[in-house]
Parts: C-alpha cells; structure tokens; sequence
C-alpha cells in the first residue's frame, strides 16, 4: 500500500536495525522492510530463526538483506559490541526499530524481584541504550532524517509488566523532546498495538500452554503484519510529518474495556486507533 512512497521517502537511506527479529511482530516488521529493499541487520539471542527469515527472503526475491546477529539485548557490552560491527561493516545506523520486550508473571504483592529487573532490563534498558547508541551513529554521519521507532503495548491491568510500558511511552515523548532541543530532523515514534497474536502468550504462560492458546483462539486478535504495515506507515511519512503516537487494536480490544470499565472507555477510545500528527517544524 505504501511501496511508492516508503522509496520516495527512504531512497538512498536503508541501514536499519531492528532488535528482536526472530519471531512474532520482529520478524513480520523485518519481512516488510527487506521486502521493500531495506538493508536490515537483525538480532536476538538466538539467531537460528533470523538465519532461516534471511533464507526465506532471499527466496522469495526480496530486494533487500537481512544481516543475522547475535545480541543479548540485556547485556550492554554485546549492545556495544554489537554498534561497534554494524559502524565497521555497514558504516551505521539509519533506522532503529526497539522491538524487544518480555513478561514475566510476577505479582507486585508476591513477584520475584529476579523477574521484575529483568523486564526493566530488556523492556527500557535496552531499548534506551540502543536509542542512544543509534542517534550516536546517526549524528556521526550527519545523518538528519534517521528514524527511532518504538514497539510498545497499549496494556491497561498487567502491574509490573505494564509500568515498563508505560516507560516506554514517556521515553519516546522525552527522545522527541531532546531531539528538538539538537534541532535535528531525526523522528521519534511509538506504536502501541493491542492484543497481537504472537509466541508472547506462550512465553507468559510457558508452564500452561493450553491456557495461552486458549487465549488466542477465544478472540480475534491483530496479527503481526498488521504491526508492520503500521511500521511501514510511519515510514512512509513524507519528512516534514512526524508521527508521535500510533495505537491499533482489534475491535475486541474496544469490547474488553467497555465491559471491564464503561466509565474509561470513552478516554480509552479516544486513544484507539488515533495517530497523532505534527509538522516537523512545529517538533523544532
């Protein structure tokens, strides 16, 4: 839908980097950008599933490469490490796409404190290190229309989990503010999907899978490539636009909240489904 534009927009710019591409909204995200001809290095910890992603493109004639690389995104020094090979080998960053996120089902009244920092780590840590490691790059080689985006959840009732979300809301507001104050073009965005029909599920509930395909199959969730369509949106936004905030969801995401809280639901669905726009210089 967005193919002429994003290559309008993107012509000659195409280093991005996109945390977490092995599964689920990651993977979909990166199918897309190399799809449309983007060069792509991807990490995770494990990075068997990017290797067979980075196959499958090649086979389908994509235009563009995914790079496998292997990062824990919870340790810092392979963070660096990580910028390091990407500034040595393809000169830096244009785009960085902070998709990485986890949950652990720990209870404020009764969670493990192991489990809280670790999602403090991954979920905000890593995502501000690598925001700030990605603007160094850009800044280096004066690039002044690079692109920070932020994968977020629009999540309502998950304690812990949810306040690391909604640090990633403030960080995003508080990257655009600083970039205003450098006076540069580079955007900042965050997009906060609803309930995603991905391997999360699983994961939260690794000891009862039953319950969390149960989960899927009772609702109509979003599907991964409804995120990177998305992605690709804000993307294709001509320079002078800057999309702040992006919230999608299923309509079953409107029903859940009208039934749970009738008096939120008419702040939540001012939300849903709005993108807030702002002329760059405006942001400047």
């Amino acid at each position: 839908m967005f193919e002429g534009c994003f290559k309008s927009v993107w012509r000659g710019v195409d280093h991005f980097l996109a945390p977490v591409t092995s599964v689920g909204i990651g993977a979909a995200v990166t199918r897309a950008l190399v799809q449309q001809g983007m060069r792509v290095v991807g990490c995770a910890r494990n990075v068997d599933k990017i290797e067979k992603l980075a196959a499958e493109c090649q086979s389908a004639g994509f235009s563009g490469t995914l790079i496998p690389y292997k990062c824990d995104l919870s340790n810092e020094e392979e963070i660096l490490s990580m910028f390091s090979a990407i500034k040595t080998l393809h000169k830096g960053v244009d785009v960085c796409i902070n998709n990485a996120g986890l949950a652990h089902n720990e209870p404020l009244l009764s969670g493990k404190t192991e489990g809280w920092r670790n999602m403090i780590d991954v979920n905000v840590l890593a995502l501000s290190i690598c925001t700030r490691e990605a603007y160094k790059s850009m800044r280096e080689r004066d690039v002044d229309d690079g692109h920070i985006i932020n994968i977020n959840r629009d999540c309502l009732f998950m304690h812990f989990y949810c306040a690391t979300k909604y640090a990633v809301t403030a960080l995003t507001e508080g990257i655009r503010q600083e970039l205003r104050e450098q006076r540069t073009h580079i955007r900042a965005t965050c997009i906060s999907p609803g309930i995603v029909e991905t391997e999360f599920a699983f994961r939260h509930h690794n000891s009862d899978p039953e319950k969390a395909a149960a989960a899927y199959e009772s609702i109509k969730c979003l599907k991964a490539d409804d995120v990177a369509n998305a992605v690709t949106f804000v993307l294709s936004s001509p320079p002078h636009v800057q999309v702040c905030l992006s919230v999608i969801c299923s309509y079953f995401d409107l029903e859940v909240v009208k039934l749970i809280s009738p008096s939120f639901f008419s702040f939540f669905f001012c939300q849903i489904g709005d993108v807030q726009m702002r002329p760059v210089e405006q942001v400047l």
